[in-house]
């Protein structure tokens, strides 16, 4: 069974998500280990609920980034994961820990990448006055959140939008979409190298459907 890893700093919805598309069959995975570098992360008790395993790094106690990235990247080596999904992870990783496990390690983010990397992805759309937004999961690359795209959903942007209503759209997206990008990966379908994301045929009817309404680029 592929192993998957998931870090969080918050209520961590997209590892609920993940979790629970386990558990029915939808990703052909295993949550073996959740970590938080937030000892108060309200997702660490819906995994111990669960009775997956537990980790916390609080990144408050080291002196600096790279001694943080050392512990964190020794403590996802033992858990042995074949994926590492970071699922409202809130750090920027050192370059060391992502090849440590590049091709390996995907993020989700809440714009149309390449379009708003970094933070307050709906009020940059709503300035701008986008008419479309939506989120991507990509692999990750030392550079932040531009590593190759896997997959992403697209929402409409509504006059009436503010931040926060749009926020709220776009969430309830992310979570079947992370499913989706995560069983593309574990399938092999969706792979990366000399950075781009690699794609190949997919199992079913069924999943070729999901993956066009998903929008994931070939």
């Amino acid at each position: 069974m592929t192993r998957i890893v998931v870090l969080i700093s918050g209520r961590g919805s997209n590892m609920r998500a993940i979790v629970e598309a386990c558990r029915d069959g939808r990703l052909d995975a295993e949550v073996v280990a959740v970590i938080s570098n937030r000892p108060d992360a309200a997702g660490l008790e819906f995994a111990a609920r669960q009775n997956i395993e537990t980790a916390t790094l609080d990144h408050t106690h080291f002196d600096d980034r790279n001694q943080f990235d050392a512990k964190l990247e020794a403590l996802i080596d033992s858990f042995n994961p074949d994926f590492v999904a970071l699922a409202g992870f809130m750090r920027i990783l050192n370059k060391a820990l992502v090849d440590r496990f590049l091709g390996k390690m995907v993020n989700i983010h809440p714009s149309l990448l390449p379009l708003y990397p970094g933070l307050n992805t709906h009020a940059r759309v709503l300035e701008a006055k986008e008419t479309r937004h939506g989120a991507s999961v990509h692999f990750v690359t030392p550079e932040l959140d531009a590593g190759p795209v896997i997959a992403q959903t697209e929402v409409p942007v509504l006059p009436s939008d503010t931040e926060q209503t749009l926020a709220t759209r776009v969430l309830l997206t992310e979570h079947e979409l992370y499913v989706h990008a995560l069983q593309l990966c574990v399938s092999g379908t969706a792979r990366l190298g000399n950075d781009e994301c690699y794609r190949g045929t997919l199992k079913s009817t069924a999943q070729r459907g999901a993956d066009s309404a998903l929008n994931g680029p070939q």
